[in-house]
């Protein structure tokens, strides 16, 4: 069933079949709810709405707090809402159109849950590709997290906290930012301390 239903009736069992997603205002909807065990291995998405009016949460091995809880086009490096940017890296690619790309490794050990908010007025298209691997994994694989932080203003001459008080093993894979500058004085570089 779904809007390509026709063309895809050859297919059987087991395909999408909508190639896209008609999201109302103020509406959640499930992307991906994966049972087993496997990684996340590729997400394609891209949609027709307003720059941080779509959040995307990921939530791994029955967890009610997404690991992942962040608008769409941050997650992919891609936050200026003024002007589209091309991003080209090894784990995140944005192409033109606004094609988002992301080949994370995402490991979950019983299930994946991958939810879509659109926060807008209006209806937006989505579009979307999640490509994943059902597998036995070794134990001790860590699980991905990223998060949305933002401070408008920051207070003059104050700090801007990246990251602080995280507990246990893991690894630090960066920081994508995004700031805008409010006056003509500063051309927008910074120090980054780490302690």
């Amino acid at each position: 069933e779904g809007s390509a239903s026709l063309a895809s009736r050859e297919l059987g069992q087991g395909w999408k079949v909508n190639p896209f997603l008609m999201l109302q205002p103020g509406t959640k909807t499930v992307l991906a709810d994966i049972k087993g065990q496997g990684a996340i291995k590729h997400i394609w998405i891209t949609d027709s709405a307003p720059q941080r009016c779509l959040v995307i949460r990921m939530y791994w091995d029955d967890s009610d707090i997404p690991s992942v809880e962040v608008p769409l086009g941050d997650f992919f490096a891609c936050a200026d809402y003024q002007d589209y940017a091309q991003v080209t890296s090894i784990p995140v690619c944005v192409n033109p159109k606004r094609a988002f790309n992301c080949y994370w490794d995402m490991p979950f050990y019983k299930n994946c849950r991958m939810t879509i908010e659109n926060i807008d007025t209006e209806q937006t298209t989505v579009y979307y590709q999640i490509d994943y691997i059902l597998c036995e994994l070794e134990e001790g694989y860590g699980y991905f997290h990223a998060q949305f932080r933002r401070t408008n203003p920051l207070p003059y001459k104050e700090v801007y906290t990246i990251l602080d008080n995280v507990k246990g093993r893991g690894h630090y894979i960066g920081t994508y930012m995004f700031w805008g500058v409010n006056n003509n004085g500063w051309w927008g570089e910074g120090e980054i301390k780490f302690y």
